[in-house]
């Protein structure tokens, strides 16, 4: 009990991040739920947020922030989900140090002259134990392995 309360207050302003997000998204139709210990908010807001906002050449599909997690869709979270919770994981460990690790890393990897999400080595960490592209038969399925198709 002792260190699952440790690890919620670590990555506490982190998901604050993502529940800030919730009446936005539950005023434009979205909604929340309560999946393996995360807050995984859906649809409305957060689907254009992820589309739009993100800086990658098609969005993002999902994205974690501490304990909580955005999706597109309720689809793209069941899709999604065991890579994102790799992302959790990440967030328990690095708590309000991650953003700046992983941003870091993306602009590391680019400098190098590689790809800055799919070489940025929390991906990696997160691919290796779930592509949910792999297994995917929905009309979200990826191509090949490149930064302009959706990814988690």
């Amino acid at each position: 009990m002792t260190r699952r309360l440790m690890s919620v207050v670590w990555v506490l302003p982190n998901t604050c991040l993502g529940l800030s997000l919730v009446p936005l998204v539950l005023a434009t139709g979205g909604g929340v739920q309560i999946v393996q210990g995360t807050v995984e908010i859906y649809g409305g807001a957060v689907d254009w947020l992820l589309r739009w906002l993100v800086p990658l050449p098609t969005g993002a599909s999902a994205m974690t922030l501490g304990h909580a997690i955005l999706g597109r869709n309720r689809e793209v979270l069941a899709l999604c989900r065991d890579h994102e919770q790799v992302h959790v994981r990440q967030y328990e460990r690095w708590g309000p140090l991650f953003l700046p690790a992983y941003f870091g890393a993306s602009l590391w990897v680019w400098a190098r002259g590689r790809r800055p999400y799919r070489d940025n080595p929390f991906e990696q960490e997160a691919y290796a134990q779930s592509d949910p592209w792999s297994r995917s038969e929905s009309s979200l399925d990826r191509s090949d392995d490149s930064d302009t198709n959706d990814r988690c």
